[in-house]
């Protein structure tokens, strides 16, 4: 039975849901409507200066979808152009024709009625001269603004073309001067080079891709004979899947499945002037914006956004999982932008161009990046403030802000900019820049300091002959040195210098110690996490901001326990003379040098630029070469082997060390199976517990 005090409860909640339905209609009368747009279906990400995806504000969103022309429908099209009166040109393949259509999707023309066979390629020219690549029929048609056939070409009649070489035209786009760019089914040699001379002539491949010959490769081929050689399959060049051209006659290509090789930017040389910080496997379409942005959309339907210089600005989109919502794709087969900035990307499978519209945000990028590519530096700033304080880690907006303050000659500001983006090139010449106005107003304090030191030294040492002031410090100094511990720490100064001398020392007069062992191999793990975290900014390799001191400290200490283990089981098996304690205290000793040096590379690290990175680099070359001859003089001398042999040592201990880390990592695979097997066993148990 329910009690009065519930149904009470129950009219007290009716009446208040009714108010605020009474106060929100009453409130929507009173206000007026305000346009909410609906959550985009997928997110907007860009790339930082370290090279990661990272999420950022919608740079487009929906806009409409044109799923007919006026009456008619499109099948498996397979192509799409926007002119700059906004006409949109369908190649529709299914249908054997090329509809045209405003962007309401209102047929304005019919082309190739009767005629094509397979129109899977279109270009118009400024002046309405429709290009189509009729696969089937073998053969490019030009039609006129009318629908007339003006030109027809066919395989080119050229030696070089390749006598047996099909013509199959599949995409294309032709330059100011007529020339044609085709990209052909199963033609590996390049673009096909068309000039309408002559009823079209040939005029040779352009833009080539490359073939790629890795390790197996090189291999297959110093092992194999000729007849083995000849069953394998032929390494032969990709062909590109499509392409683009600008208004400076620039060819922009996309390949599948070559990498960073995906997108190229070809001048008239046929030289590609860009690399991609991030690339797409399956591109399937690109097309350049009215700021020498690049687009390109993939199979999947992901949609990439770069700058002229291949730097990635946004990639949003995605694949359709049967959710059927506009802004995600089945098939992507075409991309376009037009004078407004609107993206359209043709799907295939769904049979419909999907329009995109800019968001305040991209706007923004999109104001920026003009002004920035022009040279307007000054009226570049008051976008690129808005971009960064709508979001400070947008690393493009931080870059071009870096270069900015540059060319004003605010180097400290633009040092700033170009740290939060990553840029390491203009970090460095903010750098230089600033190190040069240092020197330039301490010169003189910094030449008169040395000199009074170097005055300093020499009356210190002038007293100290005379008068033996320091005498009583220095002895005191020298009793300290002898306390055993203090001595045999010390004791790595000597070693690094006199490496054989020094292991006699280690094997014969006890020099080996745990106690001072370990105090050096503290000093070595606390001098790896400074270089680590506390190097220049110009050669750091770590995220800034990103700690895992506990990771690196068990990495060091591991990696040098693990050698030192494998080294003492196979010297104990092939007649070695150590022990442990001097092989764990050799090991640590012959570490000096990075004890010794690696401090001071630190240090100038900070103070150097690009042009000086060679100083750290030599230096760090000599480090570790050094460290790597001691590392094989310890296990020499000390167990008293021949050269070969220790060679011979030396590969086994890494044998030792690759087989070990194998054993382990087989170890932590099955335990997390185990442990996994007992959560799930006791989650159902728990479970059968509770229900």
């Amino acid at each position: 039975m329910v009690s009065m005090n519930n149904i009470n409860s129950g009219r007290k909640k009716k009446a208040k849901i009714i108010g605020f339905i009474i106060f929100y209609m009453a409130i929507s009368i009173i206000q007026p409507k305000i346009h909410v747009l609906a959550d985009t279906p997928y997110k907007t990400f860009t790339q930082d200066g370290y090279g990661r995806i990272v999420e950022t504000q919608t740079a487009y969103t929906p806009y409409s979808t044109i799923t007919k022309i006026g009456e008619h429908t499109f099948t498996k099209a397979s192509d799409m152009k926007i002119t700059m009166d906004e006409e949109v040109y369908i190649a529709d393949t299914g249908g054997k024709r090329i509809l045209v259509s405003d962007i309401e999707g209102n047929l304005l023309r019919i082309y190739g009625e009767g005629i094509l066979k397979s129109p899977v390629g279109i270009f118009v020219t400024d002046e309405k001269y429709l290009y189509v690549a009729d696969k089937d029929a073998g053969k490019i048609i030009v039609f006129n603004l009318a629908g007339d056939i003006v030109m027809e070409y066919t395989k080119p009649d050229h030696p070089l073309y390749g006598v047996d070489m099909a013509f199959k035209p599949m995409k294309l786009v032709v330059d100011k001067k007529g020339i044609m760019y085709v990209v052909c089914e199963g033609n590996t040699n390049g673009i096909v080079q068309i000039s309408p001379t002559d009823g079209g002539t040939f005029l040779g491949y352009f833009g080539t891709n490359m073939t790629s010959v890795n390790f197996l490769d090189i291999f297959r081929r110093i092992i194999l004979t000729d007849e083995q050689l000849a069953k394998l399959p032929i390494n032969i060049p990709p062909t590109p899947i499509n392409l683009a051209i600008d208004n400076k006659g620039l060819i922009y290509t996309v390949t599948q499945g070559v990498g960073y090789s995906s997108l190229k930017k070809l001048n008239v040389a046929g030289i590609n002037l860009i690399e991609p910080e991030a690339y797409d496997a399956l591109p399937a379409a690109v097309s350049v914006g009215r700021y020498e942005n690049i687009f390109v959309v993939s199979e999947q339907g992901y949609i990439y956004e770069y700058n002229k210089d291949g730097s990635l600005l946004f990639v949003f989109g995605g694949k359709d999982s049967g959710r059927l919502r506009i802004g995600l794709f089945n098939k992507a087969a075409a991309i376009d932008v037009d004078s407004s900035n609107r993206l359209y990307v043709l799907d295939q499978e769904k049979n419909e161009i999907q329009i995109f519209e800019t968001t305040e945000f991209a706007d923004l990028v999109h104001d920026a990046l003009a002004l920035y590519q022009n040279g307007r530096y000054a009226q570049s700033k008051e976008p690129l403030y808005e971009i960064i304080n709508m979001n400070s880690l947008f690393d493009y907006a931080n870059k071009a802000m870096g270069q900015v303050y540059l060319q004003e000659d605010n180097y400290p500001m633009a040092l700033h900019y170009f740290r939060m983006a990553k840029e390491y090139d203009g970090y460095s010449d903010a750098f230089w820049e600033i190190r040069n106005i240092w020197l330039k107003d301490h010169i003189v304090t910094a030449a008169a300091l040395i000199l009074g030191l170097m005055i300093l030294w020499k009356l210190l040492k002038y007293a100290q002959r005379k008068y033996q002031i320091f005498t009583p410090f220095l002895l005191r100094l020298r009793s300290i040195s002898k306390i055993p511990i203090i001595d045999r720490v010390l004791y790595v100064k000597y070693f690094v210098r006199h490496p054989i001398d020094g292991c006699y020392g280690v094997r014969r007069e006890y020099k080996d110690n745990y106690h001072s062992a370990n105090i050096l191999l503290a000093g070595f793990v606390l001098i790896y996490l400074i270089n680590k975290y506390a190097t220049g900014f110009i050669l750091k390799t770590v995220v800034d901001g990103r700690y895992e001191i506990f990771s690196d400290i068990l990495l060091v200490l591991g990696v040098f326990i693990l050698m030192v283990v494998s080294s003492y089981l196979i010297c104990t098996i092939n007649d070695g003379e150590s022990t442990f304690k001097q092989l764990y205290s050799g090991f640590v000793y012959a570490l000096g040098p990075y004890l010794l040096l690696k401090p001071l590379i630190v240090i100038i690290s900070n103070v150097i630029t690009y042009n000086e990175v060679f100083i750290v680099q030599f230096a760090n070359f000599c480090m570790y070469t050094w460290i790597v001859i001691l590392l094989f003089l310890v296990l020499k001398e000390i167990n008293n082997y021949s050269f070969m042999k220790t060679v011979g040592i030396i590969l086994l201990i890494f044998f030792t060390a690759l087989i070990t880390i194998l054993l382990l990592f087989i170890i932590y695979v099955l335990m997390s199976q185990v442990t996994d097997f007992v959560q799930a066993i006791c989650g159902e148990v728990v479970y059968k517990i509770e229900n």
